[in-house]
């Protein structure tokens, strides 16, 4: 039986041109070998199966070529290159500094390093995994990294190069890989399973190049699993099944439910894609990346920022067409609040079903008109027939008030003349001023009630409400306050309870949420009677009952302690003018 080569070592670059993705990098060592300009020392270093031991080999065998092609690349032919081939060359040798990190194996490679090479110019030392070693095993490398032999060439390689000291970093020439990017990485795919025989779905490739995160290694060993798990044909269902990634086609019918407006959906699709086992977090961060997606493919000049299949990219360029900018803008702030605001949740599943209740009535227009007034300072309050309304208070109410009030029962629009008050010019001292009214006919509308028959104030909105509604408006005053945003976590973070019909409570920890929940109550209780429609709704807020050692955590308390052991600290506090955070 023959014996299985993974396809990582099967497919592995055997020259520079073969290399995926670091065009760059190995342009310039190919142009050192041309001119002959080969460092002593060079530091390979980038993210995990990018290509840096695979470019170091090809170096080391290039250089020690007796038979250059035109193209600067390694023969094949020579005895030098086919004793690297076949892994017997005397003048490569690779190092393991995870498993060989003490100070002797450096010393072991520090004597070997005086051996002159067999065949060719150079003895080449590849260490991989350099960030390993030991700071002692650094400190003897020093002097040999320094001055070599001018037959000794080495090349580190390693994928955290903070690491690595100084004085090892200032005697390398460093080159930086690249992760490969997905375009690359489905065209490498491609041409492998051509290679051997196996159909692909690119849509499928696709997934998987995202899945390795720019590393090719990663990537040839999901396709090996893909093959045994789908056998000779590769299907875009098959790959998602087997790992076990979310597929495109949730996110699609959510956006169209967003659009509609269809809540019960939206939170059926969410329910199914729990029950298949992904996680809440990894299902929002994942909305988050479509609309995204959605966004970039509204423009020509950002559809190349798409890495997907050409299938589903055409899929996301007719679901741009019939979503507005301002609605991608909204969905994705609300998407990327939910993920900020995930870990300190307590209820996480309420969290996301919120957020999703949220993108469904961001296509309801009324709730979007009311969501703009709220923001403008609350209406003013009728006054009574015989109070007066100024000039300026009046121009400043908007004709669309003006007919609304028209409807209201027991309001009526009238003109009233204004009243304008002359003083004297001239005033002897220890005179009595006397104001003397001028009436004038400018035609100035007020506002004017109709006699009640009792003293109490007419109720004008009087709409019962839910805890449920009363949740939801509470949420949504978070978007108002967007500057504050200790308030806006906290509003996130707390739920009202109804204690009456019209009544609800607030629990606070400490007197700074008090006092801060205090300073918003004069945009947050007309923000919730105008959501509610109820005029009658109050806010009630009482302290959590906590322990002495609780009390004593709190940051007013903490300075209160420490200021009596130092009086000092309110002198700095007052003549600074601070607050406590």
């Amino acid at each position: 039986m023959e014996n299985f080569i993974v396809s990582a070592r099967k497919y592995r670059p055997a020259t520079f041109n073969s290399v995926v993705g670091q065009s760059s990098l190995t342009t310039t060592l190919k142009n050192a070998i041309k001119s002959n300009h080969l460092a002593h020392a060079y530091l390979f270093c980038g993210p995990r199966g990018v290509g840096k031991t695979t470019c170091a080999r090809i170096f080391a065998k290039t250089i020690n070529c007796l038979n250059l092609t035109a193209d600067y690349e390694a023969c094949n032919e020579c005895e030098s290159c086919k004793s690297f081939n076949e892994q017997r060359s005397y003048n490569i040798h690779e190092l393991d500094a995870a498993s060989n990190n003490g100070t002797d194996d450096i010393k072991y490679l520090i004597e070997q390093v005086r051996i002159p090479p067999q065949i060719g110019k150079y003895s080449v030392y590849i260490v991989d995994e350099v960030h390993m070693l030991s700071t002692a095993a650094f400190n003897s490398f020093l002097k040999t990294l320094e001055e070599p032999p001018a037959h000794a060439i080495f090349i580190l390689a390693t994928t955290e190069k903070h690491k690595i000291i100084p004085t090892i970093l200032s005697r390398c020439q460093i080159y930086d890989f690249n992760r490969i990017t997905v375009s690359d990485t489905v065209k490498h795919l491609q041409m492998v399973a051509e290679k051997e025989g196996v159909t692909v779905d690119v849509n499928g490739l696709n997934v998987v190049a995202q899945k390795s995160d720019g590393g090719m290694r990663d990537a040839l060993s999901i396709f090996d699993q893909l093959v045994s798990f789908c056998g000779n044909t590769i299907t875009y269902q098959g790959v998602i099944e087997n790992l076990n990634v979310l597929d495109y086609e949730y996110y699609f019918r959510l956006v169209e439910a967003f659009l509609k407006g269809d809540v019960s959906s939206t939170l059926l699709i969410f329910n199914d894609v729990l029950n298949k086992g992904f996680d809440a977090h990894h299902f929002i961060t994942g909305l988050s990346s479509h609309l995204r997606d959605v966004l970039v493919s509204k423009d020509p000049q950002t559809i190349e920022l798409l890495e997907v299949g050409h299938d589903i990219g055409e899929r996301y360029k007719s679901q741009a067409q019939i979503c507005s900018p301002d609605f991608l803008f909204q969905a994705l702030k609300i998407s990327n609040d939910c993920d900020i605001n995930y870990r300190q949740s307590k209820n996480k599943r309420l969290l996301v079903e919120l957020t999703l209740i949220r993108l469904c009535q961001l296509t309801d227009e009324k709730k979007n008109s009311n969501l703009i007034e709220d923001k403008i300072s609350p209406i003013q309050k009728i006054q009574s027939e015989n109070s007066a309304v100024t000039t300026s208070t009046t121009s400043s109410i908007q004709p669309k008030t003006i007919e609304a009030l028209k409807q209201v029962p027991h309001v009526s629009l009238k003109t009233k003349p204004e009243v304008h008050e002359v003083k004297p010019t001239s005033q002897r001292p220890g005179s009595i001023s006397i104001s003397t009214p001028i009436v004038t006919s400018s035609p100035t509308p007020i506002y004017e009630t109709k006699p009640s028959s009792t003293s109490q104030p007419e109720v004008i909105l009087d709409v019962k409400f839910t805890n449920d509604e009363l949740e939801i408006a509470w949420l949504q005053f978070s978007d108002i306050i967007q500057d504050q945003v200790r308030m806006k976590s906290f509003i996130l973070n707390t739920k009202p309870e109804l204690i009456s019909e019209n009544k609800f409570e607030i629990k606070v920890s400490n007197q700074s949420q008090e006092k801060e929940l205090l300073k918003l109550e004069k945009d947050l209780i007309p923000f919730l009677r105008a959501h509610l429609k109820n005029s009658n709704v109050e806010m009630q807020i009482t302290m959590a009952v906590e322990s002495e050692s609780q009390r004593n955590n709190s940051p007013e308390d903490r300075y209160r302690i420490l200021a009596e052991q130092n009086p000092a600290l309110d002198i700095l506090k007052n003549g600074l003018m601070l607050e406590i955070d």
